[in-house]
């Protein structure tokens, strides 16, 4: 039902009593560049020129049949609670509304076919004006206006007041939709820099990615952020993950049978309007979030992984701009990672340049000079007739052949190359201690207690060999260590019971400073959290507090 206005002296002497307010108001809507501070100025400005109770604003979604933002005045924060999930848009007069793009004026929404009535809790309405803010020719959302405070209809002075104030509204929300581009790609620049920095600096390649899961979160508002890599034996391994909440998702591995991974693998960007109920969620942690963005790490067309960024269920969908954002920034990240990668290799390769050359040296050099002075230690053996000095320099020459056949141990273990080493959990841990001699310039000692190999699976031992890598790292990095001690005990006893693999690695170094750098020892928990264990640390070898043992545990 549509009101008409009476007209008359008093009613154009009233009209021109507001014409101050309006300016007034015009000048207020325009004083503000944050996008939903702007959209909550408008509605109050807006209630207080009409006098009416309640004002809101919808802003319409991408796809044009529904609300993708309710901003409200009027109704205080307990009622707004008590009446639950703010209107879609999709149903009822708001839906018409966005349908229609015309103004409407109700004396009694109640009495109008297209009202589907209001939820429990909610105020009573009754007087109705809603009419659409346009954006540059478009329509951004429509101003809702209700009850107003004399309990008379909206009239046309009304009507006029407000298509003035939603005309200076859209050039408002325009530009606060221009600051608000604008900062939220400095952010995701911000975000890529971060990245790149993290992956490029050399540290821990595990800390760097966890880097690039946060970061991915927070530019996203997500409630996690994941990275997955291509796992072994297929599909996408979980690799990194930034939640609010400890996630058990670290190492698990995602089949490439699943339809979004083959998707993601084949480098196109997955968006899921709500995994909660979508078919191709085929895992229990995929259903516990609604909208879900699920991006390539794909750099020179080569496709490194994914990144996944899932919101809570009933948050809103992500925007195009949003999308757009997401897949420059895995890009970017992609190329860090390549780039990463490369220098990776680059130190790699020079460490097995350097093992050869050592492997040469102790060939060529150690052992030869060895051999001749055993040769001439066996030669004074011989002239000699103290039997005393026959029987030193036995013993003598008997360690010389000793020491010769552990060169010639360590020199066979330094020309044998990656494909060479054997599958094994053992061969694993022996291979990263033999890696880690090179640097350390001796040889970690090692000890293996009950059945490696047969009883630790491979997710336990691949987590295993990081958490060893990373200590093995530290020791060498941080703790400037003369010694350590590494073993591998598959009959330990875990804290509730469990059984389960136990590593420690014990050095005799100066131990980690205050306020030194634990990032590592963080991932190390990570890492053991994820398959129910645990991680922790303790005085090492050195005594008097010099050292650090590091214990880290997990069921098979």
């Amino acid at each position: 039902m549509s009101v008409a206005s009476s007209s008359g002296p008093g009613r154009s002497a009233e009209r021109a009593a507001r014409v101050p307010r309006l300016l007034e108001a015009v000048l207020s809507v325009g004083s503000g560049l944050e996008l939903h501070s702007t959209l909550d100025r408008i509605c109050a400005t807006a209630a207080g020129l009409t006098g009416a109770r309640y004002a809101a604003i919808g802003v319409v979604d991408e796809d044009g049949d529904g609300l993708a933002d309710f901003v409200h005045h009027g109704v205080d924060e307990v009622t707004a609670r008590r009446i639950g999930r703010l209107p879609d848009g999709r149903t009822g007069l708001l839906g018409a509304l966005i349908r229609d793009e015309q103004p409407v004026r109700l004396a009694d929404l109640a009495q109008d076919p297209r009202a589907c009535g209001f939820p429990e809790h909610h105020p009573p309405m009754r007087a109705f004006l809603g009419l659409p803010i346009r954006v540059q020719g478009e329509v951004f959302g429509n101003l809702y206006l209700a009850e107003k405070r004399d309990g008379q209809p909206f009239d046309d002075d009304d009507l006029d007041m407000v298509r003035v104030l939603a005309a200076e509204a859209g050039i408002a929300v325009g530009n606060a939709r221009l600051y608000e581009a604008a900062e939220q790609r400095e952010r995701w620049i911000d975000g890529s820099v971060a990245v790149t920095t993290a992956l490029l600096s050399g540290d821990d390649a595990d800390d760097a990615l966890q880097v690039v899961a946060e970061q991915a979160r927070r530019l996203s508002g997500s409630a996690a952020g994941a990275v997955l890599l291509p796992a072994d034996v297929g599909g996408l391994e979980i690799v990194a993950v930034a939640s609010h909440r400890p996630s058990a998702l670290l190492g698990a591995v995602v089949p490439a049978e699943n339809e979004l991974i083959a998707e993601l693998l084949a480098g196109e960007p997955v968006f899921v309007a709500d995994a909660s109920t979508d078919p191709r969620m085929t895992t229990e942690y995929g259903r516990a979030y609604g909208p879900v963005m699920m991006v390539p790490l794909q750099s020179a067309g080569r496709v490194l992984g994914a990144l996944v960024t899932p919101r809570a269920r009933g948050e809103r969908p992500f925007t195009r701009t949003e999308r757009t954002l997401a897949v420059q920034f895995a890009s970017h990240a992609a190329l860090a990672l390549m780039m990463a990668e490369a220098h990776r290799d680059r130190e790699q390769l020079a460490v097995y340049e350097d093992r050869d050359r050592i492997a040469r040296d102790l060939h060529d050099l150690v052992v030869q000079r060895l051999f001749a002075t055993g040769m001439m230690l066996e030669s004074a053996q011989r002239r000699s007739r103290v039997p005393e000095v026959r029987a030193g320099v036995g013993r003598a020459v008997g360690e010389l052949d000793v020491t010769i056949q552990e060169i010639r141990t360590a020199v066979f273990a330094l020309e044998q190359g990656p494909a060479e080493a054997p599958a094994g959990l053992c061969s694993r841990v022996l291979r990263e201690i033999d890696t880690a001699a090179v640097p350390l310039g001796f040889m970690p000692s090692h000890r293996f207690v009950g059945a490696v190999d047969a009883l630790v699976g491979d997710l336990t031992g691949k987590n295993l060999v990081a958490a060893l890598r990373e200590a093995l790292s530290n020791a060498f990095r941080h703790a400037g260590a003369g010694r350590i001690d590494v073993e591998v005990d598959a009959t330990a006893t875990l804290p509730d019971g469990r059984p389960g693999v136990r590593l420690t690695v014990a050095d005799d170094g100066v131990g980690i400073p205050p306020g030194g750098r634990r990032s590592g020892l963080g991932n190390l928990e990570r890492r053991a959290r994820s398959l129910g264990g645990d991680s922790r640390h303790g005085p090492g070898l050195g005594g008097g507090g010099g050292g650090t043992t590091l214990v880290w545990e997990a069921p098979y």
